[in-house]
């Protein structure tokens, strides 16, 4: 053989020898192989590697590390060990030449020149790279770190080998030699210990910027693979429960700024693949319209203008575009998975060796002993290996989720009108949450398709070696179970699709429920629609319990699966041939294979429906992103040379949606720079389109737009962001001081801050619960004052303010005089005393315009405008002009509370310093918005007993006894095969093998048949469970005041009703089935390997002191991460529903990204806790599996001890429990944490029981007269109310008596108290002084659904839900058709309704987006037109109705509502001067009331309002 030539000349010193290094005592290896293997595969690994890690260093850069004493060190002792290398190839040198001088023929052999030269270089590579490393920034290296591990240990051989020599042979010991040996094993063991440590940070790095930068970056290469790095987070876990300051920041790969931008960049490039075909055809058929030409036309589009070839392209694909994206990074999990598959066929083998070395006695001990090292060597390699596969799968499927969710975000701010109204906020809210989860689940299956495979081949493979053909039996009986889990896998595809549509719908409905909770409440609604969810919920569950019957057959198959293969396998062995014996060896080999085979064959149905709901959600995501977007160029921006037209429009025809009608048709406008443009016309005309379309909101279908300069937009109902007042306004520009105290002086809001508890730094609610509508209105205008723009749009802002306010706002700020004067302003009003002040007035009508002009050009016109002012405008109002402007410095000195907030401030008004100098004080007091709070400590065994009692405790208890009954057959059936397989054979053959084998039948019959019965009992309990928590946590939502919905944000309610309600239902159960089953499966393990082995006993106590330990101490830190992170998710969910119902002004202002920004950022700060609770698994994991490694060890340990007293049989049982138990381990503690984590939903969704509940709905026994109210005579009693414990009274000692059919009228400065009078009336505040009766009847003493059903209000705000008219109109089905008909006739409706094709049928939207706000306020009309009871309230219901409509209304009330009792809070006091009575509020006391014709001649308040109005 050449290599022993290659070690001494006359082949003296062999490269192997069998009985030196096996068949012995004491083993050694041969010189030889010494000096060739064990010094060349340290020198090999080394040159592989070097070239592929330079390159990855390469572009890999960091910065680069200063000079530091460790890096000195590991140079220095990287020169020394090359100098000992040469030293040895210079004294083999030396030693040639003596022996040539001496003529001696032996001449030394080539080993001893080439193995010192090639480790020398070798040495040189090293230290190369180390200083290679620290130019890149490598803080600690894997690559080295693992070259001088496998360097030690194979000079550690040499080592013990060299030893061994000097004490049996010392003549032989050469002393050079020996010493350079000794000095380099020395210097390579300072190496490893040099390279285990970690260097100094990089210069220039980017953690170096973070506030609290991830330890993972500068944590040395065996803390990374081990976690170590994060022990201290957990420590501080331990100790206390963990806040959101002791977080870390994400490492800079992780952020959304990182992520997103990938991903988009990869989507659109998909999107344009798909489009460039149509393009070419785009123009041939016929020349496309102008400004259409440009890049991207959306695919739509063309094929409305090419209707010859309406071929259509394939999709673009977002699983390509992902994979792009992730899966270079992915990749490297593939790899680990490899390692990890192959690994994990050792153990079996590693067993087959044990039995085997158990059955022959002639061997020699060490062996067992080498064997257990070996096993425990190689589980802990595969431990590592695992969780670092696992950790690259969840960091993918993070940066997966960031992805989406910024993707989504994104795409909601483009997305056209006709797209937006195909999916509802509830649908795109869910795109986020529901389907950006499935795919992060996702991420950690998918491998499993190729793996799942191999995995089976290889245990096919070692089987077919042990047992022969008869595992082709065990084949057959997977291979049939395949096509039965297909058929459930595609079954439960379709209940998948039909629950998620089902809960979008609940979402859809819960979210309009939470938006118009008010309405529901002062209409008496809130059973109907607690009917409508319950209903939805019903079919949702319905759906849910045919999967979990599904669940149970596809969960019966897999557990039943290895034991039917190893039954059927093991029957065939037997029975083929009269000699085949089923001995130890053989059987529990087998079933140790059986039991790998277990995990691919139940992860495959796993991963097919994990596939399955990613593939729905994936088309889900597809179409969102698809949807057409905003036509960028529908309005040209840039100024035409030598134009002095601001905003011009030619040829103009615009609709909604491109299948559309248009809504605007025929417009040609030009306006001039700095130009007040009045737009006027009845409701419906087009008025807000016509802004819509100069914004770029619509499609434009014909014609050109231009606007010259920037844009500001106050839309008809104000978007108010959950900020401070002061964010509000100056909406993320920078803060300019003297302009900012301008504009909120113009914008009339300097008394309004006085009352606000923290001035401007008071937070307002969602959607601002806490402002007025008038208030709401004048901070809208106030922040696109503001902005500063060029050109200015407003829709109607001056209809929701009192009159005297919204002249002080057009004086100052819309006017002639105002701060605007010099840009160009659009203004949509009702407001007739404007008109003669504007430069251009524009009629609308049916959506074109039919007259323009100026004021008195329309009016010497006299037509229809001239005809329309002639109806409505009062005289008095020209007369009053000229002198009201001088006449009052204090005219907005008048407090404008907020609703609810009183205050006792002089009405003049302090400086402003002073006014916004509060904020610093209190800016505490201004929160009213509660967060989401992060519960702490360990989850309350009540939480764990509320969800028994859920279930039922009987089912409960009946499915412990079912999982006792599976397992117990399942121990007894393997303690039943190792008798068997130490039975004795007799004449090559076992006697009784039939009766063994009938028993080993019968005992899995018997387990299949309990799996099934747990599997079913419960998903049914589950079901129950989640139906019973919904109910009640909707019932107990509904049953809560106004007061706990405008402290809690829609985002927090809408998380509980889905993502927790969705845990509830889907994860809880599964997560109960699988605790259970690996809980018994560990008690049971740990009884075989006590029966067996009874020395473990010494060994599982301490093993289980510390696994608890670790346990204990990881769930306090996991559970807490997880709160945390579900706390944070809610914020992006509100943000995201926030800016959904915002976008357009959001676009108007080109503040795109500054939100994307924001939503970016939120995303940030929830993956802050999430990445390290995955990392805190894998620290879990890591130390678990070292648990369960050692208990493996310990079993083949003792059983090797005590190889004389054991039978193979036990023996192998033993063991091969043993192998199982570290995954059974981990999997305990994973859903033990699970579980803790997952019931968290069930307490967070009990927790609105304990809430503050409003009074009884119903009373049992009514003492009501049957038609009562019958008079309508309201007595109002020294009453008072206050809106928050802490706050003053709102409004106090009134005390007023109205007659039936009397009609009063409230009158006051903004927040004088007149909507708090209505809602103390409607009991939705109760009354904290003081009482109210209604035909002598104490309304307290009655139930709210009594009192509110029989008084009717037309609310403030116009509340519509998604569903038919008729529903908005009779949620009960109360009225038959005819009522409904006559209701909408009297309500001015009844053209415009018989006018849509589905009539009453026809569709509402999301919030009754498709009809005008004047026509959902007509609804309201009709609404209460329908009830038609004694007293009706009208909360400044006509305040968005041009004149025309409001006189409609106000003769209806007057012919209809004749012998009732109205009550009237009023803006127009037009409307209430021929009322009976009048009752004026000033700070939330009565000033006046009487007669409006006495208090004129009075000169009090009322006159002062009057005057103000131009009615005196």
């Amino acid at each position: 053989m050449g290599l022993d030539k290659f070690c001494s000349a006359d082949g003296s010193d062999p490269f192997w020898d069998w009985n030196r290094t096996w068949h012995v005592g004491n083993p050694d290896l041969t010189q030889c192989f010494q000096n060739t293997v064990l010094v060349w595969v340290p020198c090999l690994y080394l040159w592989v590697c070097a070239p592929i890690y330079f390159l990855y260093l390469k572009s890999h850069d960091r910065g680069y590390i200063c000079m530091t004493h460790l890096n000195r060190a590991k140079t220095a002792v990287g020169f020394l060990l090359w100098i000992v290398c040469w030293a040895d190839v210079f004294y083999s040198f030396w030693e040639r030449s003596q022996h040539d001088s001496g003529a001696s023929s032996s001449t030394q052999a080539p080993v001893n020149l080439v193995s010192p030269t090639m480790l020398g270089i070798t040495m040189l590579l090293a230290t190369l790279l180390t200083q290679y490393e620290r130019l890149k920034g490598v803080q600690s290296s894997g690559v080295m770190l693992n070259f001088w591990l496998v360097a030690v240990l194979c000079a550690t051989v040499t080592f013990r080998s060299k030893i061994i020599q000097a004490i049996n042979e010392p003549l032989t010991v050469c002393v050079f030699r020996y010493t350079t040996f000794y000095i380099y094993y020395t210097l390579l063991l300072i190496s490893l210990l040099l390279s285990a440590l970690s260097d100094q940070p990089p210069l220039f790095s980017e953690a170096s910027k973070d506030a609290n930068p991830c330890p993972e970056i500068g944590a040395s290469f065996l803390s990374r693979i081990s976690f170590w790095w994060i022990t201290g987070l957990i420590v501080t876990g331990y100790k206390r429960p963990l806040e959101q300051k002791d977080l870390w920041c994400l490492n800079s790969e992780d952020r959304s700024q990182r992520v997103v931008p990938q991903l988009v960049r990869r989507w659109n490039n998909e999107c344009l693949k798909v489009k460039r075909p149509e393009e070419k055809t785009l123009y041939s058929p016929k020349k496309a319209p102008r400004g259409e030409r440009k890049e991207g036309v959306p695919v739509e589009e063309s094929e409305i203008l090419i209707m010859k070839t309406p071929q259509k392209t394939r999709e673009p694909s977002l699983f390509w575009a992902l994979c792009l994206t992730f899966g270079p990074y992915f990749l490297i999990s593939s790899l680990y998975k490899i390692i990890q598959d192959i690994l994990m066929f050792v153990g079996p083998n590693i067993l087959r060796l044990l039995i085997q070395f158990v059955n022959d006695s002639s061997a020699p001990s060490w062996q067992g002993y080498f064997y257990t090292a070996l096993l425990f060597v190689c589980t802990c390699f595969q431990t590592l290996i695992l969780q670092k596969y696992f950790h690259v799968c969840f960091v993918t499927g993070m940066r997966l989720r960031t992805a989406i969710v910024g993707a989504v975000y994104r795409k909601a701010l483009v997305i056209s009108n006709a797209a937006r109204r195909t999916s509802t906020v509830g649908e795109i809210v869910n795109l986020m949450s529901v389907d950006a989860q499935r795919f992060m689940d996702l991420i950690t299956y998918i491998n499993m398709i190729w793996s799942a495979p191999l995995q089976v081949i290889l245990a096919l493979y070692f089987l077919w070696q042990n047992l022969g053909p008869s595992v082709l039996a065990g084949v057959a009986v997977m291979v049939l179970m395949v096509p039965i889990n297909g058929v459930i896998a595609m079954k439960t595809k379709t209940y998948q699709v039909a629950q998620m549509k089902s809960k979008d719908n609940r979402i859809k409905l819960m979210n309009e429920v939470l938006n118009g909770i008010k309405v529901l409440k002062l209409y008496a609604w809130e059973l109907a629609f607690k009917d409508k969810v319950s209903a939805i919920r019903e079919s949702e569950l319905r759906v849910l319990k045919k999967a979990a019957y599904l669940g149970a057959i596809s969960t019966f198959t897999w557990v039943c699966a290895p034991f039917l293969v190893a039954l059927s396998t093991f029957t065939v062995y037997v029975m083929i041939d009269e000699r085949n014996v089923l001995d130890a060896q053989k059987a529990f080999v087998s079933l140790a294979l059986f039991n790998i085979l277990r995990f691919p064959l139940n992860m495959l149905p796993m991963v097919i429906s994990s596939m399955v709901q990613a593939s729905v959600s994936m088309k889900r995501l597809c179409v969102f992103l698809s949807h057409e977007e905003l036509q960028e160029d529908s309005v040209e921006r840039m100024a035409v040379a030598g134009c002095s037209d601001s905003i011009s429009i030619e040829d103009g025809v615009f609709s909604w949606c491109r299948n559309d009608a248009p809504t605007l048709k025929r417009l040609s406008v030009r306006i001039p720079d700095g130009s007040l443009v009045a737009v006027v016309g009845h409701v419906g005309s087009g008025k807000s389109s016509l802004l819509s379309a100069l914004l770029g909101e619509m499609e434009k279908l014909e014609g050109s737009v231009s606007v010259k300069g920037s844009v500001a937009y106050v839309p008809q109902q104000a978007w108010i962001q959950n900020a401070t007042l002061k964010d509000n306004i100056v909406f993320g520009q920078e803060r300019k001081e003297s302009w900012y105290h301008r504009v909120v002086e113009a914008c009339a809001l300097l008394p309004d801050l006085e009352i606000l508890p923290a001035g401007d730094g008071t937070e307002i609610g969602e959607k601002g619960v806490n402002l007025s509508g008038g208030q709401k209105q004048r901070v809208s205008l106030a922040r696109a004052v503001y902005c500063d723009c060029a050109v200015y749009l407003l829709d109607d802002p001056l209809s929701a303010v009192d009159a005297h306010v919204g002249k002080h706002i057009f004086e100052k700020v819309v006017g002639p005089q105002g701060v605007l004067k010099d840009r160009t302003r659009v203004l949509v009003t009702h407001g007739l005393s404007f008109l003669p002040q504007a430069d251009l007035i524009l009629v609308m009508v049916e959506g074109e315009i039919t007259e323009r002009g100026s004021y008195l050009e329309l009016m010497a016109r006299d037509g229809a405008f001239a005809e329309f002012l002639r109806t409505y405008a009062n005289k008095e109002q020209e007369d009053d002009e000229s002198d009201s402007a001088p006449k009052r410095g204090l005219e907005n000195g008048l407090p404008a509370a907020v609703i609810g907030q009183n205050h006792t401030s002089t009405s003049a008004v302090r400086t402003e310093g002073e006014v916004l100098g509060k904020k610093a004080k209190n800016a505490e007091v201004g929160r009213i918005t509660e967060a989401d709070k992060a519960n702490t400590g360990r989850v309350k065994l009540s939480v764990f007993w509320e969800y028994m009692k859920a279930i039922g405790v009987v089912l409960s208890c009946v499915s412990i006894f079912l999982f006792f009954s599976h397992h117990f057959a399942s121990l007894f059936s393997n303690y039943w095969l190792s008798l068997w397989t130490d039975d004795p054979v007799v004449n090559g053959t076992q006697p009784s093998r039939e009766m063994r084998l009938g028993v080993y039948g019968a005992l899995g019959a018997s387990q299949g048949i309990a799996v099934f019965c747990y599997s079913i009992s419960v998903s049914i309990g589950g079901i129950l469970a989640s139906r019973y928590l919904h109910q009640s946590m909707l019932y107990n939502v509904l049953r809560s005041p106004m007061s706990f919905f405008e402290r809690t944000p829609s985002g927090n309610l809408v998380n509980r009703f889905s993502k927790e309600t969705d845990t509830i239902d889907s994860i809880i159960p599964s997560i109960i089935k699988m605790f259970m089953g690996s809980m018994f499966n560990v008690v049971g393990s740990c009884v075989v390997i006590l029966i067996a082995t009874p020395l473990v006993a010494i060994i599982i106590p301490p093993l289980g002191i510390l696994y608890f330990f670790v346990q204990r101490f990881y769930v306090a830190s996991s559970r807490q991460l997880k709160r945390l992170e579900s706390v944070s998710r809610s914020p992006v969910y509100t943000h995201f529903n926030e800016t959904l119902l915002g976008a357009s002004v959001i676009r108007a202002f080109g503040e795109q990204e500054r939100f994307i920004r924001e939503s970016d950022g939120r995303v940030d700060h929830n993956q802050k806790a999430y990445y390290p609770s995955i990392v805190a698994n894998r620290w879990l994991a890591v130390r678990l599996e070292f648990v369960g490694n050692c208990i493996v060890m310990f079993a083949a340990l003792f059983a090797v001890m005590a190889r004389e007293s054991l039978s193979p049989g036990i023996m192998g049982l033993s063991i091969s429990y043993a192998l199982q138990l570290t995954a059974s381990l981990t999997w305990l503690v994973r859903m033990s944490s699970d579980l803790e984590t997952n019931i968290v939903a069930v307490e967070r969704v009990k927790e609105y029981e304990d809430t503050e509940k409003e009074a009884d709905w119903r009373h049992d026994q009514s003492s009501l007269p049957p038609g009562w109210p019958t008079a309508g005579n309201i007595d109002i009693r020294g009453f008072g109310l206050r809106y928050r414990e802490d706050q003053e009274l709102a409004v106090r000692n009134i005390t007023v008596a109205i007659h039936g059919g009397e009609k009063v009228g409230i009158v006051g400065r903004t927040g004088a108290g007149k909507s708090s009078l209505t809602l103390g009336l409607f009991r939705i505040i109760e009354a904290c002084e003081g009482e109210i009766h209604i035909d002598g009847v104490n309304i307290a003493t009655l139930g709210l659904h009594e009192l509110r059903s029989r008084i009717t209000i037309i609310p403030q705000d116009p509340v519509l839900f998604s569903g038919s008219l008729r529903m908005n109109l009779d949620p009960f089905d109360g009225y038959s058709d005819e009522e409904v008909w006559r209701a909408l006739e009297l309500s001015h409706l009844k053209s415009f309704v018989s006018g849509l094709p589905d009539k009453l049928n026809h569709e509402c939207s999301e919030g009754g987006e498709n009809l005008s706000l004047g026509q959902r306020q007509l609804v309201c009309l009709a609404r209460a037109l329908l009830r038609k009871t004694k007293i009706l309230v009208l909360d400044e219901a006509t305040a968005a109705v041009d004149l025309e409509t409001d006189n409609l209304i106000q003769s209806t009330i007057r012919t209809q509502f004749d012998d009732c009792t109205v009550l009237t809070i009023a803006h127009r006091l037009n409307t209430i001067m021929d009322y009976t009575r009048v009752l004026v509020l000033d700070k939330g006391e009565m000033a006046e009331f009487d007669s409006p014709s006495t208090l004129i001649t009075k000169r009090g308040i009322f006159y002062k309002m009057a005057k103000d109005s131009g009615l005196v």
